[in-house]
């Protein structure tokens, strides 16, 4: 586009103006200071404007408005601050110096139809700039324009995309997150835990670590913590040491559970990602991600897939080795475990990367719905945000614009969603906000698109929305996400202190483990997204503790669940007694499920691990059903485990198995009888139906 302004500048003089005022004597006679004054301010502009090494129009638009305020009808100028205006947050400004500057000559270059297209086509004037565009293509010079003409063409399209998805809007809320978030200085890049509880973003404060500021007087950018207490957001705070530096650190990504964190640092121009791991309240010193994912080339956005197992990022890296660059695409890494590194790198398929670029990458914690941003597909302007759904045969949906007015003319990057699926945040620059770019929260009110079942947040939308925008068509149920969060704490169960622990997620129907996790090492914290559609065994551990158990079965089609569950780690002691939650018998018979063989599987290596300890296995039911056939069938279960064991190579001598009927009750009729809703009540005499084993000697 600089050729384009430079040809501009040095076009103007040669219009022959209807009402153009130039800035000479002639023009003023009886105002020679001032017009020293302004011509002073115009030429310290110019040189910002033209600047070799990129032009400062943050810079030069205070010095134009000043020579301005003195000759607001000089077609050149108004031009110019047309051009800085179109540059800067306050773009919506820009039309009106536009449109004054082809008001004041009666031949107007042609390059100057370009601006008006892109300057209606931000305020959706759709059929305004598609003529400014269509008038700029007519007239171009096929061999010397070539490049903004195919650019042109491409905006009509986005203007004609516009103009569809206007009429069939989202219904959400868009509100400003207020005053302990947002400054009268620039916030973005926001990001979340899966359970929106904290909230990180970037931001350009004066608190920032060094107090530096760069060529344009900006401050360096830091990272800065919210945290949602009481449903409301604390005052932001600057983390500090050991992420926020004397130079820039700007936030990426954040894993579902908070334990781990995606920096991006600049690197003099060689942009790279760097990771953070936390424990308790504190973060460590941020460390280089390996070359295959920072590479030579410019990576800029990435996201942690709720299992860890993968790694999605955009980079500009060329497409073969002997590439000399690429578009900005994304990328999927796969984690070593072995190695401990990220590798595998894979470009995602020609339906996901457009000719143009994607940015701001994002994986729901349901683990299969993606959200990115990119300049191709159906945009309605500049950067769009789109959604795609990994298919269970390993491949993509095509991506499906999230639609206006998450969506506008302007860019719109960086979109995060949590796991329920309600909210978003977004951010933007509005006319009243804060000052500069503020972080938005949307509430979804009506039908969301298909791929935002499985969605709370980050996007960086243009003004053209108002602040508290309602749009309602048609009004009908939002739908929710198809997945659970599992959150909690580990506790050494004497102690009552928290206690680090893993936590194996395995899927019962294929025993496969699906990811491991381990609870914070200071406060014990842990958090496990469960995408819907699997039959989930929990196995928490710790070294010298017994295993503890969970299960949780959820349906392909359920609505989003939020589980709150404490554990309490039980060390290898003589009368401790276990649930062991994932064994499974059919509705009154005693022959085990295929589902149970995990945890028989890890009961069986805790009696190898600890060759002298002797168990009791004991089945349990509810208090439903006749009192003997209830001893008789729990007494064969407790069997069928201790056969299970036995054909492991267990010694029966150390086994031994009873059956207690509806004898022992977790949760007595009393209480069953007071629950109000039949889901309570079937879940308390689920808890009651059980297996145990008990440690009778070490």
């Amino acid at each position: 586009m600089k050729s384009i302004y430079i040809a501009l500048i040095l076009f103007f003089p040669c219009f022959i103006f209807a009402q153009n005022v130039e800035f000479d004597k002639k023009s003023f006679p009886d105002k020679k200071s001032e017009l020293k004054a302004a011509l002073k301010s115009f030429d310290m502009a110019e040189l910002y404007f033209t600047n070799v090494l990129g032009a400062q129009y943050d810079l030069a638009l205070p010095l134009y408005l000043e020579a301005n305020a003195f000759n607001p009808n000089n077609a050149a100028l108004n031009f110019r601050i047309g051009v800085c205006y179109l540059n800067s947050n306050e773009k919506f400004k820009a039309l009106a110096y536009f449109e004054k500057s082809k008001s004041l000559v009666t031949s107007v270059d042609n390059d100057l139809n370009f601006f008006l297209g892109r300057s209606y086509q931000l305020i959706r004037e759709w059929d305004k700039a598609t003529s400014a565009y269509s008038i700029y293509i007519k007239n171009a010079n096929p061999n010397l324009d070539s490049y903004n003409v195919g650019l042109a063409s491409k905006r009509i399209s986005e203007c004609n995309e516009g103009k569809k998805l206007e009429k069939t809007p989202v219904a959400v809320w868009i509100d400003n997150m207020g005053e302990n978030i947002n400054s009268e200085f620039a916030e973005y890049g926001m990001i979340i835990n899966a359970d929106a509880s904290e909230l990180y973003f970037t931001s350009r404060r004066p608190s920032t670590t060094g107090g530096e500021k760069d060529s344009k007087g900006r401050w360096f950018e830091d990272i800065y913590l919210s945290k949602k207490v009481d449903k409301k957001w604390t005052t932001a705070t600057n983390i500090g040491d050991p992420i926020n530096t004397n130079g820039h650190d700007a936030v990426v990504s954040l894993s579902s559970d908070g334990s781990k964190m995606i920096v991006y640092i600049d690197d003099k121009g060689d942009g790279n990602l760097y990771e953070s791991f936390r424990k308790g309240d504190s973060w460590s010193k941020l460390k280089k991600m390996n070359s295959d994912i920072s590479s030579p080339y410019w990576e800029s956005s990435a996201c942690y897939s709720s299992d860890g197992k993968k790694l999605f990022f955009t980079s500009d890296r060329p497409l073969t080795k002997k590439g000399k660059g690429n578009n900005i695409d994304i990328y999927v890494a796969h984690w070593n475990a072995e190695k401990k590194i990220w590798d595998n790198v894979e470009r995602l398929p020609e339906n996901i990367n457009s000719p143009y670029d994607e940015e701001g990458v994002f994986m729901h914690p349901d683990g299969k719905t993606l959200y990115f941003s990119s300049k191709g597909h159906n945009t309605m302007g500049g950067y769009d945000i789109f959604s795609t759904v990994l298919q269970a045969d390993g491949t993509w949906t095509d991506p499906v614009n999230l639609g206006y007015p998450i969506n506008t003319p302007d860019d719109d990057v960086f979109f995060v969603v949590a796991a329920n699926g309600k909210h978003a945040y977004m951010t933007s620059v509005r006319e009243n906000g804060f000052g500069d770019k503020d972080l938005y929260k949307i509430t979804f009110i009506g039908e969301e698109k298909k791929p935002m079942l499985n969605s709370e947040d980050i996007l960086l939308a243009s003004s053209g929305v108002p602040v508290r925008e309602k749009v309602v068509e048609p009004k009908v149920f939002v739908s929710k996400s198809s997945m659970a969060l599992l959150k909690g704490i580990t506790f050494d169960a004497k102690s009552q202190k928290p206690h680090e622990a893993s936590i194996e997620l395995i899927d019962n129907t294929t025993g496969v483990v699906l990811a491991v996790f381990n609870s914070d090492p200071i406060s014990g914290k842990f958090m496990v997204s469960l995408p819907a559609g699997k039959n989930y065994g929990i196995a928490v551990k710790s070294d010298g503790y017994l295993f503890h158990s969970e299960n949780f079965d959820i349906p392909l089609e359920s609505d989003y669940q939020e589980f709150t569950k404490d554990v309490y780690m039980k060390k290898i002691e003589v009368g401790e007694v276990i649930v062991l939650r994932n064994i499974f018998f059919d509705l009154n018979k005693y022959s085990l499920r295929k589902e149970s063989q995990s945890e028989l599987d890890r009961l069986t290596k805790l009696m190898q691990d600890n060759p002298t300890l002797r168990i009791q296995i004991s089945g349990h039911t509810d208090s439903r059903g006749a009192a003997a056939l209830n001893m008789e069938l729990s007494a064969n279960r407790a069997k069928e485990v201790v056969s299970y064991l036995v054909e492991k190579g267990i010694n029966k001598s150390r086994l031994e198995s009873t059956g207690f009927g509806k004898d022992q009750p977790l949760v007595t009729d009393a209480q069953i009888a007071i629950l109000k809703t039949t889901k309570a009540k079937e879940d308390a005499h689920q808890e009651n139906r059980r297996t145990e084993f008990k440690i009778i000697s070490k």
